[in-house]
């Protein structure tokens, strides 16, 4: 693989995960909101937010080395009415705007709680907008290893189970932060921390069990779809990366997903939930990095590009 490859796996999983964590984060900010007050919703997430947008900057400004000149990459987004390609540029940066003015207006506490909360799912519509435009840029009839229903899906797979992850690391690192000003484990925030990380462990165990019905069902749609040479690839020759790739995610959102779960049981046992969620995460950002790796490596084509 070559450096405009690898700028596309670094563009799509970190745009991917950083849609994913937006989404996440509003969810959990909300019903926590709900129960416990908005004071300590923002105390348990605000935090995680100001990580986001780095990260989508990471990914957008890694998409640039894919281009042959990136000086030109404002042409890109000429051509919204036909071309998938400049939709994902567009909603790339309209997201990246949307999730910073929300930003601000969260920390500023600028208008109302619902005034936010609106902003906040408009860029979350947005994103949801971009996750589809990317899946659709490889939805050609002339790479027939991409051009399946399993690309979109897979893309949404991806963006939910890193966000889902991502979070739950986020609100490790936050909550350690909060201790070091506030020690005690009898806090609101440390029951927030345990019961974000039980929906965030039962949301992963959910989503691994989705993971390993689009892996097989992605290979037969290859050979069903006239890929058989990518599918041959994918079982054969990137074989080992493939195995890898599924014991990973089988770890982090599954082994390490139940971990997490039955260490948020119980007040007293954050060292080894935080040593869980961080675990859990990297195992899967790193399987999903191959899965993307892979995604590439073994697409095939017809006709003449």
């Amino acid at each position: 693989m070559n450096v405009r490859e690898w700028a596309l796996i670094t563009f799509t999983i970190l745009a991917q995960m950083s849609v994913g964590s937006f989404i996440v984060l509003g969810i959990v900010h909300y019903f926590t909101a709900k129960k416990s007050g908005e004071k300590q919703a923002d105390e348990l997430s605000d935090r995680a937010l100001l990580a986001i947008g780095p990260v989508l900057a990471l990914g957008m400004a890694a998409s640039l080395l894919h281009l042959g000149n990136p000086l030109n990459a404002y042409k890109a987004v000429t051509n919204l009415g036909t071309s998938w390609l400049s939709r994902e540029i567009f909603f790339g940066v309209l997201f990246a705007v949307a999730g910073a003015v929300f930003a601000v207006m969260q920390w500023k506490k600028i208008a109302t709680f619902q005034v936010r909360n609106l902003v906040a799912i408009l860029a979350a519509v947005i994103g949801i907008a971009l996750v589809y435009s990317m899946s659709m840029v490889y939805m050609m009839p002339t790479r027939p290893s991409w051009n399946m229903v399993t690309t979109p899906v897979s893309f949404f797979a991806t963006t939910l189970l890193l966000g889902v992850l991502a979070m739950g690391a986020a609100f490790v690192a936050n909550y350690w932060y909060v201790q070091r000003k506030n020690p005690g484990c009898a806090s609101e925030q440390c029951v927030l921390l345990r019961d974000s990380l039980r929906w965030i462990a039962v949301s992963s165990i959910i989503l691994l069990g989705f993971q390993f019905v689009i892996q097989p069902l992605t290979v037969a749609l290859m050979v069903a779809n006239g890929a058989t040479l990518g599918a041959e690839m994918l079982v054969g020759e990137f074989g080992v990366w493939f195995a890898v790739r599924l014991v990973l995610v089988f770890l982090g959102a599954g082994v390490f997903g139940i971990f997490v779960y039955r260490e948020a049981q119980t007040a007293g046992h954050e060292q080894m939930l935080a040593y869980a969620a961080y675990a859990a995460f990297a195992c899967v950002f790193v399987g999903e990095i191959i899965g993307r790796f892979l995604f590439y490596a073994t697409a095939t084509h017809f006709g003449l590009q």
